[in-house]
C-alpha cells in the first residue's frame, strides 16, 4: 500500500507541503528525507510544476526502462541532464544501420561516462539517468557530491511493468527479458527502502513519482541556498 502523510523531500517542491493535507505552505527543505507524490495530490489539487535542489546537488532519476526518466529529463532540466539514450543515438548515427547495437554498446558506455566524469569534476548540478540497476553508479554519484559538500537526491519513477513495456514499444526500442527482471527487482529495492521513509544508501532524499505526476514537473532546478 501506498502510504502518505509522513514523506518530504531534502529539495524544495513548489506548492507542495511535508504533509499529505490541505495545502499550505512548502515544508523546510531538511523536513523529512522522502516525498511521495505518486496519487492525487493533497485535496485532490495538481501535482507539483517544480523540482528544487540547491546549486551543486546531483539528482539521479531512476526507474523501469521505458517509463518516462528520458522524457522527464528532457522536458525538466534546464541543460538536457545527462542520458546514456543521447550517447546511443550520436553512435547509432555514426555506425551502418545493419550493425548490431551489441556490437558497439561498449563505446556507448565509455562515451556516456565519459560525459558524466567530465560533468562530476567540474562541479556543476547535474541531473543524471539511471535505471537503477547499478548500484555503483549511486555511489559514484553520492561519493562526487561528498566531495563537493553537497548532496546527491534520487527522483523514482514508480511505472507499472505495463506501461513501461508499452514506453518501449512507443521508442521502437526495448531490453531482453532477463534484463527487464532485474531493473524490476532493482526498482523493487529502491522502492522498498524509499516507502519505509528512508532514501536509499547514499542518498540524502527521495522523491516518488507515478506517471501523472511525473507529466506535470516541467522544471528541475537548481538555485543557491538562501
Amino acid at each position: 500500500m501506498r502510504r502518505f502523510g509522513v514523506l518530504a523531500t531534502t529539495g524544495t517542491v513548489e506548492g507542495v507541503p511535508a504533509q499529505r493535507k490541505p495545502f499550505a505552505a512548502p515544508a523546510a527543505a531538511s523536513a523529512v528525507p522522502v516525498r511521495d507524490l505518486r496519487g492525487p495530490g493533497p485535496g485532490g489539487g495538481r501535482p507539483p510544476r517544480r523540482l528544487g535542489f540547491a546549486a551543486g546537488d546531483i539528482v539521479v532519476v531512476s526507474g523501469l526502462p521505458g517509463g518516462g526518466k528520458s522524457t522527464l529529463i528532457k522536458r525538466a532540466a534546464a541543460d538536457g541532464g545527462i542520458d546514456s539514450q543521447d550517447a546511443r543515438e550520436r553512435w547509432e548515427g555514426r555506425m551502418p544501420g545493419a550493425l548490431p547495437y551489441a556490437v558497439y554498446r561498449p563505446l556507448v558506455r565509455v562515451a556516456h561516462y565519459w560525459g558524466l566524469w567530465r560533468t562530476l569534476r567540474s562541479g556543476a548540478s547535474a541531473v543524471v539517468h539511471d535505471c537503477g540497476t547499478q548500484s555503483w553508479v549511486r555511489a559514484l554519484l553520492s561519493a562526487a557530491a561528498r566531495r563537493r559538500g553537497r548532496a546527491l537526491h534520487l527522483v523514482l519513477l514508480d511505472t507499472s511493468a505495463e506501461e513501461a513495456l508499452s514506453g518501449q514499444a512507443a521508442r521502437g526500442r526495448g531490453v531482453s527479458p532477463y534484463a527487464f527482471a532485474r531493473h524490476q527487482g532493482a526498482v523493487a529495492r529502491l522502492l522498498r527502502a524509499a516507502e519505509s521513509g528512508r532514501p536509499p544508501a547514499g542518498c540524502a532524499s527521495a522523491t516518488l513519482l507515478d506517471r501523472a505526476s511525473a507529466a506535470a514537473i516541467t522544471h528541475i532546478d537548481f538555485t543557491a541556498p538562501s
